[in-house]
């Protein structure tokens, strides 16, 4: 029996953490990894003519405020597939706060911003421009979804580590 992507060790042998890629770059589905099934299902569409941008899973081993594992974005110049382990290093958090999926009050759900290790071109540079890009995106993907996301700030890489260990720790 395959190993529940859920339950993989947070972190590899060197350190980097590990991100499972849910939905690839590219995709105007969001698909999301179930452990019942052993297997990605559709979430829900995207809105009509928006796309990720780049490939989105999510830190396995961690848990978030809202109950999920931690959201991660990964920057690369290239789509890979559901269910690909990237082992990454951080580069920035996108702090958000949403709506409380059942039940009254507002919960953060942050998402790490990311690059593999791996990579033998650098991720583009986290320059206003592509903050802001990255921001419309994730409103967007949201719009009719009645989370009212709201954009807290940026954190930096060592801020986006400390949000996965500790993720890790609530686990």
């Amino acid at each position: 029996m395959a190993a529940d992507l859920l339950t993989l060790s947070t972190r590899d042998e060197s350190g980097a953490f590990r991100v499972v890629v849910e939905s690839p770059r590219g995709a105007a589905v969001k698909l999301k990894y179930s452990p019942e099934l052993g297997a990605f299902c559709l979430s829900r569409p995207l809105v009509v003519g928006l796309t990720y941008p780049f490939d989105w899973g999510f830190v396995p081993g961690t848990r978030g405020p809202d109950g999920d594992p931690l959201d991660a974005m990964l920057l690369f110049d290239a789509a890979l597939y559901p269910g690909v382990v990237v082992s990454c290093r951080a580069l920035a958090v996108l702090q958000i706060e949403q709506n409380v999926k059942n039940g009254p009050g507002r919960q953060r759900n942050d998402r790490i911003i990311a690059e593999p290790v791996e990579s033998r071109r650098p991720a583009p540079a986290l320059s206003s421009r592509v903050r802001d890009e990255l921001v419309a995106f994730f409103m967007s993907a949201t719009l009719f979804e009645k989370k009212d996301v709201r954009v807290l700030g940026w954190g930096d890489a060592a801020a986006a580590d400390a949000l996965i260990d500790g993720g890790s720790e609530r686990k």
